[in-house]
């Protein structure tokens, strides 16, 4: 055990050297000091454990170095007995006003002394033990309740995504059979429909008179407008449940209720489904055009993954960059400027066909809304690097610090909780050992880099 410290100071040094005597022969470590200075000095560099402290001292008396220590929250709590041979009520009042915590009178009684210095080394020592339990265990709560809400966060996004994945899956299972069952028997109608075409060329052809009454039904339907539209019409039917069917693909990848957990998956495939479920919110408001999306994947192997948890983190951040550019367009786009949004429909509609530049931190306003995600396989081939970035509002590098706290949010009451990011950051980073980072400019934009190795070591 570390023998206790004491700093003895006084001015004379006859007292020094019997007290430091006395202390020394009982086992304690002692110091000394002949005036405040350098007393104060010294207590900077050694900390003691307890002060002895000569009230009457030239230049600054003891009072005076007493209240330095207390005023230092370094020194606050070391206890101070005072030494005087003043031994008067008011001197008494004002030391343990100071904070010290005893007086000793001279001539010094040398158990007296030891029995006042060995109790207050004893409290002292049982304060800092106690502070330190009491910090220790602040410590463990603080730790528990953060791993509680962490628990209860994951809890709760867990069931928000798996009831979404229900959904998502139900609502692709009950379009799945009839889409395919209208799918599969447009190609048979196609196929009779030539068939009738053909006979009735072969009427026509054969049959150089019709009776009037075909005649004028055929002029009435027209006839010839039909024989030309409707294998265009089939065609068209044939487009649109093909469609339905990419949809229902789409929506069965994004939930993955049917697969393994813990898989290798093609990681376009997941972003792409993504997009899907969030079209509706991609396509054009009365307050802003169409957000486009540009699509600049690499070449990537297969990724091992928790699939539908990947598929979330994905969801979050283009939900993210959705929101940023509606808020950014709400800026612009207000009910006493649509005069002024609509000749920016007219521009937007214009270039729609063309292609849009990569952003550098540096797209005017008045071009579209914009979404880039573009995917590569890492120098080092053992990680794919996804990123994610939008032409909106951007953020402040004192939100940018903030983004991935738990329920940390810019959004209006309602609105949103602040959780979406804090689990992105948690699955990417601690469940799957990969990186997230958010890159911005105040007024130009957002960009999100998520790396991802090829093969995790998954954290149960």
């Amino acid at each position: 055990m570390q023998e206790q410290l004491i700093l003895v100071v006084d001015d004379t040094p006859a007292n020094l050297e019997v007290i430091s005597e006395l202390l020394t022969q009982v086992g304690y470590d002692v110091s000394t000091a002949i005036d405040g200075e350098r007393a104060l000095k010294q207590v900077q560099y050694n900390s003691p454990d307890l002060i002895l402290l000569d009230v009457m001292m030239p230049g600054i008396d003891g009072f005076e170095t007493c209240r330095r220590l207390k005023d230092n929250p370094a020194t606050h709590d070391i206890p101070i007995i005072f030494m005087t041979a003043v031994s008067d009520i008011d001197n008494k009042v004002k030391a343990f006003s100071l904070g010290a915590v005893d007086y000793i009178t001279k001539p010094f009684q040398e158990d007296e002394v030891l029995a006042r210095v060995k109790t207050h080394i004893r409290l002292y020592s049982l304060t800092k033990d106690l502070e330190n339990q009491i910090q220790e265990r602040t410590k463990q709560l603080s730790q528990a309740l953060q791993n509680l809400q962490q628990s209860q966060m994951t809890l709760v996004q867990n069931e928000k995504m798996f009831a979404l994945a229900q959904v998502v899956a139900g609502v692709a299972h009950e379009i799945n059979n009839p889409i395919n069952f209208i799918h599969g028997n447009l190609s048979h109608a196609q196929k009779y429909l030539e068939d009738m075409l053909k006979l009735l060329q072969l009427y026509e052809t054969h049959v150089s008179y019709p009776i009037i009454e075909i005649q004028i039904f055929s002029k009435l339907i027209d006839l010839n407008f039909i024989q030309s539209d409707l294998p265009k019409l089939l065609s068209s039917m044939l487009v649109g449940t093909k469609r339905v069917q990419e949809i229902v693909r789409s929506l069965r990848i994004f939930s993955r209720l049917d697969e393994a957990e813990i898989k290798e998956i093609d990681i376009h495939s997941g972003i792409d489904s993504t997009l899907m479920i969030l079209n509706s919110r991609l396509l054009a408001t009365n307050k802003r055009p169409a957000i486009k999306v540009v699509r600049e994947y690499g070449e990537l192997p297969p990724v091992e993954c928790y699939a539908r948890q990947i598929n979330q983190v994905f969801l979050n951040i283009l939900t993210n960059a959705i929101d940023a550019l509606e808020y950014d367009y709400k800026l612009w786009f207000t009910d006493s400027g649509l005069e002024s949004a609509n000749s920016l429909f007219e521009v937007c509609s214009s270039s729609i066909n063309k292609p849009v530049p990569t952003p550098q931190f540096s797209i005017p306003h008045s071009q579209l809304p914009t979404i880039w995600i573009r995917t590569q396989l890492n120098p080092d081939k053992t990680s794919v690097l996804i990123q994610i970035q939008d032409n909106g509002i951007g953020m402040s590098q004192e939100i940018k610090q903030k983004i991935f706290d738990q329920f940390f949010t810019t959004k209006p009451v309602g609105k949103g909780i602040g959780l979406g990011l804090s689990i992105a950051y948690q699955i990417v980073v601690e469940k799957h050992r990969g990186h997230l980072e958010a890159n911005s400019v105040l007024e130009l934009g957002t960009e999100f880099k998520i790396n991802i190795p090829i093969k995790t070591h998954i954290k149960f």
